[in-house]
């Protein structure tokens, strides 16, 4: 082999490598979408089933005729307010609207809690 053959393969490996980093990179950027989705879909399924655990409740409170007596009416505002922190939102004066990431939040607990 002379000089240029052994230059010619380095250079062709070369351009083969940076295909394969190129590939890479799309597969692990395709890679972050579905695990961003994943997560995603997951707080949205756990939000449907707490809905749909909390409907059944209360049909099955409106069927026997009985309700909670510890239960403390609250307002439609506070209702609203616990809906969006259940949503994955922050309702403390802190961090107001900003999504929760994954975590309770201490100031928005203490809110809940003091309204009731």
């Amino acid at each position: 082999m002379n000089k240029k053959e052994v230059f010619e393969q380095v250079t062709d490996m070369e351009e083969k490598i940076g295909q394969l980093y190129q590939q890479l990179g799309d597969l692990k950027n395709y890679l972050a979408e579905l695990l961003e989705e994943n997560h995603r879909l997951a707080v949205e399924n756990h939000h449907l089933r707490n809905r749909l655990e909390s409907s059944t409740e209360q049909e099955e409170q409106k069927e026997t005729g009985k309700s909670s007596s510890s239960e403390v009416p609250v307002g439609e505002g506070y209702d609203n307010l616990a809906r969006l922190y259940e949503e994955g939102f922050h309702i403390c004066n802190v961090h107001f609207g900003s999504p929760r990431q994954d975590e309770d939040c201490l100031f928005c607990l203490l809110f809940l809690n003091k309204s009731k």
